[in-house]
């Protein structure tokens, strides 16, 4: 009697340890952004100066094939949710420009996003490539549907905020691992 109590307490405990992720899954989250931070163009300098000022070797900040903005841009706040059936909402404010004549506005750009779930070989997914306006400080919402939908895991997230027009980046967002 006290094995069959055991082995029968031991089968519902490995159960219920086996359905957790079904649980989680239920809220049909793939991947969540909580942070973002804004794109620097250049991720490195290197060698000496020239006489016309410039540097020989200037890196530019390349994140999984997409080239940055021209500009230094920065990112109060973002948070998103993806669904596992391809769904995205994003919800963030002050994307604005941190340089040059029009700094800290958003000078009436247009962004969507992309959602990259590999290191290497990735396939993009994105929002609506024609893009969302962002307001005049810099506030912009997306609810929409990725294109193509995401897989049933994503174990490398980088989403970006990206602009329509030049389809370079302006901001990526902090995964949430909570």
């Amino acid at each position: 009697m006290k094995k069959a109590l055991f082995a029968a307490s031991l089968v519902t405990l490995l159960a219920g340890l086996f359905t957790l992720p079904v649980r989680a899954d239920d809220k049909g989250i793939l991947v969540k952004f909580k942070g973002g931070i804004g794109v620097h163009p250049v991720s490195n300098v290197s060698g000496t100066q020239n006489a016309n000022g410039s540097f020989p070797d200037v890196t530019r900040n390349v994140v999984r094939g997409i080239n940055p903005a021209g500009q230094v841009w920065v990112i109060e706040k973002l948070e998103a949710n993806v669904k596992t059936n391809g769904e995205i909402e994003v919800r963030a404010e002050g994307l604005i420009l941190a340089g040059g004549n029009n700094a800290g506005r958003a000078t009436g750009q247009k962004v969507f996003a992309t959602l990259i779930c590999e290191d290497s070989g990735f396939i993009e997914r994105n929002t609506n490539t024609a893009g969302i306006t962002l307001s005049d400080g810099g506030d912009f919402e997306i609810n929409d549907v990725l294109s193509p939908w995401p897989s049933s895991n994503c174990p490398s997230p980088m989403l970006l905020i990206r602009n329509a027009g030049g389809l370079t980046w302006f901001a990526v967002g902090t995964p949430d691992f909570d």
